[in-house]
């Protein structure tokens, strides 16, 4: 079958992104396709380039010198080293601007102005590129002009206060999540929005400015917590690895071990008591429905955990497939790719590395029947790109360049 080409080929991108979120975003757009042009301090670069150990390893199973963090979030990427604090360099980039369609920047409010590489600046040479901002707070309100990170945002923004165990059981407390969603997350919401701003640009023939904050990332992605607040005016609690507003949706110790249970509705609750063998549970007028059963938490939870000792994880786990319960294992990291179904979605790929040869990579998630995602290579090297972006997309000379990169 003939493929054609991935979704946003023949888009280019500025990336004047570092860390996570900037980043997170503009790997989303160059797996789909689009060009992406990262830009670094020359001799330091990315601050993740420094986020190590681990770094990738060459042929020779030897550490590199390109931390694993930075390899995340950076493949299919040109890194062109650029000083953009120096009048030429802060020219060069503006060139770059002209002939790119996205920008995505992680500046503090206002802290590329001086540079002439704002986005009214930007504006006023390319009236159709979009520019995205990713700020911790915003370009608006009384913290716009404070930094922010995402450890810090997932306790301003209220996650941190429904992560964790109960206060009253042990090892109780606010607990941040394993990875850095708050960063995560505002990476795909710029995705989005940049998106969309293409496909408005369609009809307008404008870009726009996208004013993206981890603060409001964070608290929007609260859901269903930030509406049990709303409608009853009491803030949600922790509460561990039960759900909310479902029961029983929790972990639960077998006899040798640890699964999660996931009953979504009542007719799976039936389901689930037969096959741990109780049955006139599901007909307990206390138990029958989803709505009692969040009321009746603390009598019926005990109850299914003494239920659930009767046997291993494993017997269970095949018993509640069969009768159609969700549950599953908690696995660590090795154990989930060595799962097979996350080998048939082929999640974990390698990909050219200049240093490494061939390094693995995380795959994007994105499946498109007939305009796949491209896997180009992996992270680039610092400044790999320079010479043939400064070359080809802005026609200097040998010597020009080697007076800005010297």
């Amino acid at each position: 079958m003939s493929l054609r080409p991935a979704p946003l080929t023949g888009i280019r991108v500025l990336d004047l992104t570092r860390v996570l979120a900037g980043p997170w975003c503009t790997q989303n757009l160059a797996d789909l396709g689009a060009e992406v042009i990262k830009i670094e301090r020359p001799g330091a670069g990315d601050d993740t380039r420094g986020w190590g150990p681990p770094y990738i390893k060459d042929a020779q199973g030897r550490d590199t010198t390109e931390a694993a963090y930075y390899a995340s979030a950076n493949r299919n990427k040109q890194s062109v080293a650029l000083d953009i604090s120096s009048k030429r360099g802060a020219e060069l980039v503006r060139d770059l601007a002209r002939q790119c369609d996205i920008l995505v920047e992680n500046f503090k409010v206002g802290g590329l102005r001086k540079y002439g590489l704002d986005y009214e600046s930007i504006k006023a040479i390319n009236p159709a590129l979009i520019y995205c901002s990713i700020t911790g707070f915003g370009q608006t309100g009384p913290y716009a002009s404070r930094p922010g990170y995402d450890f810090m945002i997932q306790g301003m923004g209220g996650l941190m206060s429904i992560t964790g165990e109960r206060d009253d059981l042990p090892g109780g407390g606010p607990q941040k999540a394993g990875v850095a969603v708050a960063d995560l997350m505002t990476g795909m919401y710029s995705t989005v929005g940049i998106l969309a701003a293409l496909h408005e640009r369609s009809r307008s023939g404008l870009g726009q400015h996208i004013d993206m904050a981890l603060l409001d990332c964070q608290v929007a992605m609260l859901a269903n917590q930030n509406l049990n607040y709303m409608t009853t005016g009491t803030a949600p609690k922790r509460a561990g690895n039960a759900h909310q507003n479902l029961v029983p949706y929790q972990v639960f110790a077998a006899a040798d071990g640890h699964l999660i249970v996931a009953v979504g509705n009542d007719t799976q609750f039936q389901a689930y008591c037969r096959v741990i063998d109780r049955p006139g549970l599901s007909d307990d007028p206390r138990f029958r429905t989803n709505s009692n059963r969040v009321i009746n938490r603390e009598v019926l939870v005990p109850m299914l955990a003494e239920a659930m000792k009767a046997q291993a994880r494993d017997h269970w786990l095949q018993a509640l497939e069969s009768a159609g319960v969700p549950a599953g294992p908690i696995n660590t990291i090795d154990q989930v790719y060595d799962n097979p179904q996350v080998r048939a979605r082929d999640m974990m790929r390698t990909l050219p590395h200049a240093a490494a040869g061939q390094a693995p990579v995380g795959a994007s998630p994105l499946r498109f029947s007939d305009s796949p995602v491209n896997y180009r290579h992996a992270a680039p090297l610092l400044g790999e790109h320079t010479e043939k972006v400064l070359r080809e997309r802005l026609g200097l000379s040998d010597e020009e360049i080697r007076e800005v990169t010297s």
